[in-house]
């Protein structure tokens, strides 16, 4: 039933102009005001992770962040794995975060706008302690160079992946490692695909899901999302 002409509109202050929840609607603003310093990805893009990590701590498998930064992506990801245990959560799961933590690696100028270097503002002890801080003995470091850091987790069934790596060899290295061990349902998300900044990433997830049955869902924040198909 259509509400009369001129009722009020429930929370009409989080609509400018559409419902945007990521302006300080729910419990998502606590978490965000609490990683908001350690991140550089945006409210909306933030509240895209936290609402489909909601959805994927209801299935069986490992969290991976590929590309941590100063770990405040990691952080919202470690509160939802602390407060979104359902039954059917699987009490193994561990966030394995992934990053060099001493900035970007060799990149390929005609892929990539990035620069060896960028980002190294970044410590993986200090990134453990923010996150130990929220969820104890959660999470576990890969520090090093994708894709050798994921060496020996080839048995790993992956419910949740976000890749921020922001060049193209990197994003590569992500899908052919991950995409094959995601568990039916679950999430990619991809940070970069859509910023000037980052075409080589758009080219990479675009290249490899040319020949899958998954469609990366483009948002507009930027971020690209696969759902892993039964």
């Amino acid at each position: 039933m259509a509400a009369p002409v001129g009722s009020p509109i429930p929370d009409q202050e989080f609509y400018q102009p559409v419902f945007s929840p990521w302006l300080g609607y729910g419990a998502f603003t606590a978490v965000f005001d609490e990683v908001r310093p350690f991140t550089l990805v945006s409210a909306d893009r933030c509240h895209v992770l936290y609402s489909l990590a909601i959805q994927a701590a209801g299935l069986t498998g490992q969290w991976y962040e590929c590309g941590v930064y100063r770990g405040g992506t990691a952080m919202l990801l470690a509160h939802v794995l602390r407060t979104h245990q359902w039954e059917a959560w699987d009490a193994d799961t561990r966030l394995h975060l992934f990053d060099t933590f001493e900035g970007m690696p060799e990149t390929d100028p005609r892929e990539d706008r990035h620069s060896k270097g960028d980002f190294a503002d970044s410590s993986a002890d200090l990134v453990r302690r923010r996150l130990d801080a929220i969820n104890p003995g959660l999470v576990d470091i890969h520090k090093g160079l994708i894709p050798e850091t994921f060496a020996g987790l080839e048995a790993h069934r992956i419910a949740f992946a976000h890749i921020d790596v922001d060049i193209y060899r990197s994003v590569v290295d992500c899908c052919a490692f991950v995409y094959p061990r995601m568990t039916p349902g679950g999430f990619m998300v991809f940070d970069d695909y859509g910023f000037p900044t980052c075409p080589g990433a758009r080219k990479a997830v675009d290249a490899f899901f040319a020949d899958k049955p998954e469609n990366p869902l483009v948002l507009p924040t930027g971020q690209a999302v696969v759902f892993k198909t039964p």
